[in-house]
């Protein structure tokens, strides 16, 4: 295992949890479910599986000053900073070069910053799994269990099981369908034979940079030139040139859709990507009435007549008579919404993008 590392992909912008998630300071930087961010939180859950020095971030500019600072132990020449966002595609090439020069027979975990995973020994066991099963050239996802027909996350479609590895079987991922509509998805789970997309994958680095020349020969050459200057003094001017020769695109349309030799590990970790903030409801701790609360005068709220509401908010929140409700409060804004249409908070940013009030952002 001294050859196993976890590449972390902390760019994201956590749009629909805004207002808290902000452009310079998205949700993966915000103590969002405890006393940690969601970053540490990241970190803590790889160890000791992995230690710090095998513990990788690609993050952006603005984030790695606070990143640092969250996982002290993490060396900084393991944070890998992107000029600027390009979507997750370029970001995993960006990882695989670094791993690449410094490490030929490196083996690669890339999770996410920003989801919550209850039970995360099981969590390590099944990236244990992963690792022997990338050994034979797979690339090895994790599928997570559906428990509804859920059109916000993307599926996997199981096929034959190849084997068992550490106790959890393997299958072959015979597809991936991105974010159907309720009748697909509730197809799809009633099937049996489909995971969420976790949005975890494990393989070799050789593995990874072969599936990038062969599907993405445009994404490859340009990482081929930036590897070649990896922890040298002009890493980091030939980072920027190339960088902006780099097309956008996500590792699931770039790569995993298309990706030869695909396993996935179908489980139950008390995965939740917190994406939205009736996934943040999901996750906490709630009163017999289905409520909960976070903030600074969260024991004092008062919910009269209310049930399976969510309140984020450092003043005393008075709620009456109101059902399936979430209400957000930071210094200039208040979002109120129904807990069913979490997800058009999304469609709020974009508006306020397109109108010109970048300061709400």
């Amino acid at each position: 295992m001294e050859h196993y590392y976890a590449l972390i992909l902390a760019g994201g912008g956590g749009t629909r949890l805004w207002p808290l998630s902000r452009k310079d300071k998205p949700k993966q930087m915000i103590p969002l479910l405890n006393e940690d961010t969601m970053f540490q939180m990241a970190v803590n859950r790889l160890q000791p599986l992995f230690p710090p020095e095998r513990i990788l971030v690609v993050t952006g500019q603005k984030y790695v000053d606070d990143m640092r600072r969250d996982a002290p132990d993490i060396p900084a020449e393991n944070f890998i900073v992107e000029p600027f966002g390009r979507d997750s595609g370029p970001a995993v090439a960006l990882g695989l070069a670094v791993l690449a020069h410094r490490d030929p027979l490196a083996t690669v975990a890339m999770v996410t910053a920003d989801h919550h995973i209850a039970q995360e020994g099981k969590f390590r066991d099944v990236l244990e799994a992963a690792h022997e099963i990338a050994q034979e050239g797979k690339t090895v996802t994790l599928g997570i269990k559906p428990d509804s027909p859920s059109t916000g996350f993307g599926y996997i479609q199981r096929g034959s099981r190849l084997g068992t590895s550490n106790g959890f079987d393997y299958h072959i991922a015979t597809r991936f369908t991105e974010k159907p509509d309720i009748v697909r998805a509730s197809q799809f789970v009633s099937s049996g034979r489909y995971s969420w997309n976790s949005g975890m994958f494990i393989w070799t680095v050789a593995q990874g940079m072969a599936e990038f020349e062969r599907q993405q020969p445009d994404i490859y050459t340009v990482i081929q030139t930036i590897q070649a200057s990896v922890d040298k003094p002009d890493f980091e001017a030939i980072l920027s040139v190339e960088w902006a020769k780099m097309p956008k695109k996500s590792i699931d349309y770039a790569i995993m859709e298309g990706a030869q030799n695909m396993s996935v590990i179908p489980v139950d970790i008390g995965w939740n990507d917190v994406g939205t903030w009736s996934s943040v409801f999901d996750v906490l701790e709630k009163d017999g009435l289905g409520n909960c609360a976070k903030g600074k005068q969260a024991e004092k709220r008062i919910a009269l007549d209310t049930h399976k509401t969510f309140v984020y908010s450092d003043r005393l929140i008075v709620t009456i008579g109101v059902d399936n409700v979430i209400v957000v409060e930071t210094e200039d804004v208040l979002l109120i919404c129904h807990k069913d249409r979490a997800q058009e908070v999304k469609e709020v940013v974009n508006y306020l993008s397109e109108n010109g009030n970048g300061d709400y952002l």
